[in-house]
């Protein structure tokens, strides 16, 4: 946000903590545990009477590492809150330091271990590439941005793909297409001297081990299973 560079990467939550002046280019969908947001929450101790934030007391002592999206969240519901800054272990602070705590979560597990409940969500965050707005304002500048976006999304769309590869006699050529998963539908291309056909197309990498042997007792043959860097649509 201080314009020393073209591109940066971030998730929203920084963006809306810093109030930073960039521009977002689009989402780049992945995360540690999945390819879902995470979520800057509000949370309790499980045994809290709290069920929302509306039931948090005036002065509620309040854990994060977001000092300035937590007050102004608790602002906006009218909530007087004593915001202290967390450098780590946020959900640890809870019940002896702080009464509740503004943390980040991807699946909420690490709050539970912690005895934690989530009573509200302040934001959800995926990670960003993010452009400095003179930088943007520059056609060739933005055009390479677009480009980058491209291939920094096709990368992530290859993600727990694999393509595979298989040849099958026209006899069971049907029953071969029944079963085998594709993004549009499989290429299909005859082989050399009319022996047969050849196939391909991108699969899940976690249907692979169940789909290679029902290829098998399909009627494929010569089947390989190969990684994937990008696909882009």
């Amino acid at each position: 946000s201080e314009g020393l560079f073209d591109l940066g990467i971030a998730g929203r939550d920084w963006v809306e903590e810093t109030s930073a002046d960039v521009v977002s280019l689009g989402q780049l969908q992945y995360s540690k545990a999945t390819s879902n947001p995470v979520r800057i929450v509000v949370a309790v101790p499980q045994d809290s009477p709290v069920q929302s934030v509306a039931d948090l007391p005036q002065g509620v002592r309040v854990s994060s590492e977001y000092p300035r999206l937590t007050e102004r969240f608790f602002a906006d519901k009218g909530i007087e809150a004593d915001i202290r800054l967390s450098y780590g272990a946020t959900e640890a602070k809870v019940p002896d330091i702080v009464d509740c705590v503004v943390d980040i979560t991807e699946t909420g597990r690490a709050l539970r271990a912690a005895g934690l409940k989530i009573v509200d969500t302040i934001l959800t965050s995926y990670t960003e590439l993010l452009a400095n707005p003179a930088s943007h304002a520059d056609p060739e500048k933005a055009h390479a941005m677009a480009q980058l976006l491209t291939l920094l999304n096709g990368s992530l769309e290859a993600r727990g793909k694999v393509l595979v590869k298989l040849n099958v006699g026209g006899a069971d050529l049907d029953k071969v297409i029944e079963i085998i998963p594709s993004m549009k539908a499989p290429t299909v291309n005859e082989l050399y001297g009319g022996g047969g056909y050849a196939v391909e197309t991108v699969v899940p990498k976690n249907q692979i081990n169940r789909l290679i042997p029902a290829l098998v007792d399909a009627g494929a043959s010569d089947i390989l299973e190969l990684p994937l860097s990008k696909i882009v649509h």
